[in-house]
C-alpha cells in the first residue's frame, strides 16, 4: 500500500522505481516496433524477381528493431528519471498533486 502524500494526504501514489522500469520497457517496445516498421515499409526499389516480399529486408528490420529498442529504452528512462526527488529512500510520486517525495524504509 502506498504511503500518503506529505503535501495533500492523498493515498494515490506510484513508486517511481516501478514507473522507471515500465517506462524503459514501454520505450524499448515502441522503439523496436518503430524501427522494424520503418525498415520494412520504407519506399525502395524492388528487384523484379522479388515483388511479393523481399527477404533481404528481414535482416535490416531485425537490426533496426534492436537499435530502435535501445534508443527507446534510453528515452523511456530519461522521461521518468527527472521526476526522482533527491535524497535516500524509496521514491514516490503523488498522482493527486504531482508531489515527488521519498520514504525511508
Amino acid at each position: 500500500m502506498p504511503p500518503p502524500c506529505s503535501r495533500c494526504d492523498a493515498q494515490r501514489a506510484i513508486n517511481l522505481e516501478t514507473a522507471r522500469k515500465l517506462g524503459t520497457a514501454a520505450g524499448a517496445l515502441v522503439g523496436s516496433l518503430k524501427g522494424a516498421y520503418t525498415s520494412l515499409y520504407a519506399p525502395s526499389r524492388l528487384v523484379a524477381a522479388s515483388f511479393n516480399f523481399p527477404m533481404t529486408r528481414i535482416a535490416a528490420a531485425v537490426v533496426a528493431a534492436a537499435s530502435g529498442g535501445i534508443a527507446g529504452a534510453a528515452a523511456g528512462q530519461q522521461m521518468v528519471q527527472y521526476l526522482f526527488p533527491p535524497g535516500e529512500g524509496t521514491p514516490w510520486l503523488c498522482l493527486g498533486c504531482g508531489h515527488a517525495f521519498r520514504i525511508l524504509d
